[in-house]
């Protein structure tokens, strides 16, 4: 969220070098430790521990889209590897994969992964950059 004022009001998205060094570092998570002495809340605490680190997805504007969908095509004509960054739960994640066959129908990107060399499934709604890898 960008303030008009004071700028941006996440700490995480602001540059480290711009931040404060003299701001002290707290507890961190041991904030959390007097809630969870039964099961059933140390369990939701933790769910929101995990939460706290997890973003929005991103948004794309129409032609960066109609870029992605260029770069995805030439990719499957040169049967080169790509580097797919995509939006899965509220995390960016990236995968190295040859693309096999791109689903109009179903909007999904089919190709197989260079680490383990099985099949995935990424949704074109999720794929945020793709970068063209040179052999």
């Amino acid at each position: 969220m960008e303030h008009p004022v004071y700028g941006e009001l996440d700490y995480r998205q602001v540059d480290p070098s711009q931040l404060n060094p003299h701001i002290p570092k707290g507890r961190g998570m041991i904030k959390w430790a007097p809630f969870a002495t039964m099961p059933e809340q140390f369990q939701s605490v933790r769910q929101h521990i995990e939460n706290q680190n997890k973003i929005a997805r991103p948004e794309l504007s129409d032609d960066r889209l109609e870029e992605l969908d260029m770069q995805l095509r030439e990719a499957k004509r040169q049967q080169c590897p790509v580097l797919i960054q995509f939006y899965s739960e509220g995390y960016i994640n990236n995968l190295l994969m040859t693309i096999e066959r791109i689903d109009m129908w179903a909007l999904h990107i089919i190709g197989i992964n260079q680490a383990n060399q099985q099949m995935c499934f990424i949704s074109f709604m999720d794929v945020i950059n793709i970068t063209l890898e040179t052999i």
